[in-house]
């Protein structure tokens, strides 16, 4: 097996750096998934995650990544037929998309709201939707749309969707813990995330969250996943305070602790930390005269996705920015591969692990003929604000 180099500095939109005192509390002891011991750990683990989504409705952690608990949310929601809205600006809104089409069924009842990538969705064209179809039963929508940089209405989408009948199912794995999430206030019916993004633990867990009003649909609906069915965690959780299969004992631990950073940090303080990063980030690409792929009104405060100047290759500069010095970069998904690069700045992410990334960037586009200059200085500006 090739050595592998553990130094790297991610800055990427996820994985993300996680905390030392994360990565050794999996150096607990395992105890038995069945005991009181994983019982009162779950719990703990559980009512932080509540406190972070800010919602009282019902919570359970997944052993699995981000898309075990869209999958969970859909499977348990959506019947062979049934109508479903999918606000698609992304790669992981279309993921929703697909998820959708196999329990709905391949027919036109699954309808793709699609908007341009690089821009945020319209709730007035979601309000349009859902007053021309009814019988819409499912809306879902990704908060913060990593493979381009853009973050949704949430909320103003939310007063939408609760004046009609259909579920609200939101995606926020890149955005809980370093953007404003309030399941609550925000008319959320599911709402689901990821560990290794904002909440800066490794990856491999999932959390779910569930409203009053999407369990009256979940007891009613006909198809359900085996390893993902809501009532069965439900019982387990409310009966026997357990999950109905085994669970990462490790990955609770780390959990749990990651979220203790959370909330030390508190949610505020974690929400302005994110936004003041994201506009030195913002500050220092458009210094060295870069153009950014976000729109202005759009920009996520987790990720910032940067156009490749021309003659750039994708390929050359993260390799570069690899292999010289030591820093991760996500490429383009999809349509945009090769087009833009993305650098997330997300979880614990500091402002010197900022500028230093900065500061390797101009050095690497100078390196492939693209004058960039002034990035880390402006950068620095925005920072003392």
């Amino acid at each position: 097996m090739k050595k592998m180099d553990y130094t790297k500095l991610l800055m990427i939109p996820g994985p993300t750096m996680v905390p030392s005192t994360v990565l050794t509390s999996m150096a607990n002891p395992i105890i038995g998934h069945r005991t009181g011991d994983y019982g009162d750990l779950l719990v703990d683990t559980t009512e932080k995650m509540k406190k972070v989504f800010q919602t009282e409705n019902d919570t359970y952690l997944l052993t699995g990544s981000g898309t075990a608990a869209m999958d969970m949310a859909i499977s348990n929601t959506v019947d062979k037929g049934d109508k479903v809205l999918n606000i698609v600006n992304g790669n992981f809104g279309d993921r929703f998309y697909k998820i959708s089409k196999i329990y709905a069924g391949a027919g036109d009842n699954v309808i793709k709201l699609e908007n341009e990538w690089g821009d945020c969705a319209e709730p007035e064209a979601v309000k349009e939707i859902l007053e021309q179809n009814p019988d819409i039963k499912v809306v879902t929508v990704v908060h913060n749309e990593t493979s381009t940089g853009v973050k949704n209405p949430i909320e103003e989408i939310g007063n939408v969707v609760k004046d009609y009948n259909a579920l609200y199912i939101v995606d926020t794995v890149s955005s809980l813990g370093g953007d404003y999430v309030n399941v609550d206030k925000f008319n959320i019916d599911i709402c689901v995330t990821g560990s290794q993004k904002c909440i800066a633990a490794p990856p491999g867990m999932a959390a779910i969250c569930i409203s009053n009003k999407a369990w009256e649909v979940i007891n009613k609906t006909e198809t359900k996943s085996f390893y993902l069915d809501a009532k069965t965690y439900k019982d387990k959780y409310d009966n026997k305070v357990q999950t109905p299969f085994t669970p990462s004992v490790t990955l609770t631990y780390a959990m749990n602790e990651a979220l203790d950073i959370v909330l030390e940090e508190g949610l505020e303080n974690r929400y302005k930390r994110h936004e003041k990063l994201a506009k030195a980030t913002i500050a220092g690409f458009k210094a060295m005269g870069l153009e950014l792929f976000a729109t202005e009104r759009s920009r996520s405060v987790t990720v910032t996705s940067v156009k490749y100047p021309e003659n750039i290759s994708d390929k050359d500069f993260r390799g570069i920015m690899s292999d010289k010095f030591g820093i991760s970069l996500a490429g383009g998904q999809a349509h945009l591969a090769g087009k833009i690069f993305r650098m997330g700045h997300m979880g614990i992410c500091k402002e010197y692990h900022l500028l230093g990334t900065l500061g390797a960037i101009e050095i690497a586009l100078n390196k492939l003929g693209f004058k960039a200059e002034g990035g880390v200085n402006a950068a620095k500006e925005e920072l003392k604000k």
